[in-house]
């Protein structure tokens, strides 16, 4: 439970008074979906906010192409994946001053993706670390310190793959010696092999609630891509759902919040941005229904119970970051393979 009320806290981020009673729409991941956290934004400026939500890049970007100028207001979008949106023209620059940038973990403000030719389009909100999740009363917690044991043998049957071709594409790359800036076409024929070898040693490529629910019922064991995004939300339930970052490292996701360029209400948009980067906004974020992460704000420590910071390894944080590589970002060409490649995994 958060250490202050919401009334309370409403006040002390200085929300601006309620503009006009109208509707925001945002394109979002499922934890921007809870409740808990679009409730004070709501109620503090009388509006109703609807959602949509998406998985993966190429999927929100192709919603908002297919949509006319003002259909959106805000997006959730891979923060290093916002140059493409930026170049397509979908997104509209970020007014200055809106993200608090001086209490951010350093590490994860990532200046050079969120912003365009000195013009800042996102602000990071929340991040971790796709790596490995895996139910530690059934696995040696020991064989979990590195990527070769999905190759193995010794758990065939009972892995699953989790349902996102970057970052598991560059787990596979870790496991086999390529860091993710590496990981263009020439190297990716070479993940072929491996991946092709994950997919026979596994029982199913899941979705975040696919993959949530396999773990969780005993489906199966172990995934890969997976981290504390999947298992926090099951801690109090089941304790013995746990993840670690393999000796090869993990992958660090960021996920930015985006002002969609044709909005008509950017006052309105730019008020949200700056709601769920508050402490208050932050500490919600962190804690959804849908998934946990890691506040991109470090003041909401002040918010978090020592549970939940406990819960979310607050304090491993800069070694787990010192750890981690990001997102590959693929250019057109490789990012049209790695799907291919994918397609060709799903359907072996």
């Amino acid at each position: 439970m958060f250490k202050q009320s919401c009334a309370v806290v409403a006040l002390a981020v200085g929300f601006a008074p309620a503009l006009q009673a109208e509707d925001l729409n945002a394109l979002i991941w499922c934890d921007h979906a809870d409740a808990e956290l679009l409730r004070p934004f709501e109620e503090a400026h009388g509006v109703r906010v609807n959602v949509k939500e998406y998985e993966g890049t190429a999927a929100g970007l192709t919603l908002l192409e297919q949509s006319r100028p003002g259909d959106w207001d805000v997006m959730v979008i891979d923060a290093v994946d916002v140059g493409r949106a930026v170049e397509r023209g979908l997104l509209a620059p970020l007014p200055e001053g809106t993200a608090p940038l001086g209490s951010y973990f350093p590490e994860v403000q990532l200046k050079d993706h969120v912003t365009v030719d000195g013009t800042v389009y996102a602000a990071v909100e929340k991040f971790g670390y796709n790596t490995i999740a895996y139910n530690k009363a059934a696995v040696d917690p020991a064989d979990m310190g590195s990527l070769d044991a999905l190759w193995s043998g010794k758990y065939d049957g009972r892995i699953a793959i989790y349902d996102y071709y970057l970052p598991v594409l560059g787990l596979v790359g870790l496991q086999a010696g390529v860091d993710t800036s590496d990981l263009d076409a020439a190297a990716l024929e070479g993940l072929r092999t491996p991946l092709m070898s994950l997919k026979s040693a596994s029982k199913q490529v899941s979705d975040v609630v696919g993959s949530q629910t396999a773990l969780a019922t005993g489906e199966v064991d172990i995934l890969i891509g997976g981290g504390e995004w999947l298992t926090a939300v099951l801690n109090a339930e089941n304790p013995d759902l746990d993840w670690t970052i393999p000796e090869e490292g993990g992958l660090l996701w960021a996920q930015s919040l985006a002002i969609v360029e044709g909005t008509e209400k950017p006052e309105l948009a730019a008020e949200f941005v700056k709601y769920v980067l508050s402490p208050e906004g932050q500490a919600r974020l962190a804690t959804s229904s849908c998934y946990w992460g890691m506040p991109a704000n470090k003041a909401a420590g002040d918010v978090l119970s020592d549970e939940q910071k406990a819960v979310l390894r607050w304090d491993d944080q800069a070694e787990y970051l010192k750890r981690a590589q990001l997102y590959p970002v693929p250019d057109g060409d490789t990012d049209a393979a790695m799907q291919d490649l994918w397609t060709d995994m799903l359907q072996n």
